[in-house]
């Protein structure tokens, strides 16, 4: 990350866009918005796929979901690490394939509603496995992919 932060709230700003760049303030957010629309289309699209092949049940584990988010982050990390340590990626290619595809892959606001529909049908004990499963499996996948990623490239460089 590029260590900018929000004078405001201290928080981290999008490292693509520097605020001190005239053109960058004003009107290129086209070309940004259309490639993360398209982006996120095609990882939804994958998504919905996944969930047809695979449906969950009522009442049941909902595996599928949490497969899918785990390979999603585990992609996130890969592709983090490749374009911030190996590759200098055209200015549209985080937003399309980061934010767009994976964004659009990945579904937390699923998992959130499975584990409502889980509780509201009296699957309390599967919706709380869910909710932590999902979480490390998540969290863990974006660490192992990542750290596995910089093994690699550090390999290949020396």
């Amino acid at each position: 990350m590029s260590g900018q932060h929000s004078p405001a709230l201290g928080e981290p700003t999008d490292p693509d866009i520097d605020l001190h760049v005239p053109a960058q303030r004003h009107g290129r957010q086209g070309p940004v918005i259309a490639v993360i629309a398209v982006g996120g289309a095609l990882g939804a699209a994958a998504r919905y796929g996944a969930s047809l092949l695979w449906p969950t049940p009522s009442g049941e584990f909902p595996w599928t979901t949490l497969i899918v988010n785990a390979i999603g982050c585990a992609v996130i990390g890969i592709f983090l690490v490749v374009i911030t340590d190996l590759w200098a990626a055209h200015r549209l290619v985080r937003p399309f394939f980061g934010t767009g595809v994976l964004g659009g892959f990945t579904t937390f606001s699923t998992y959130a509603a499975d584990i409502q529909h889980l509780v509201a049908t009296d699957h309390a004990r599967t919706a709380l496995m869910y909710l932590a499963g999902t979480l490390l499996a998540a969290l863990g996948a974006v660490w192992c992919s990542a750290a596995a990623t910089r093994r690699l490239i550090s390999r290949r460089s020396r």
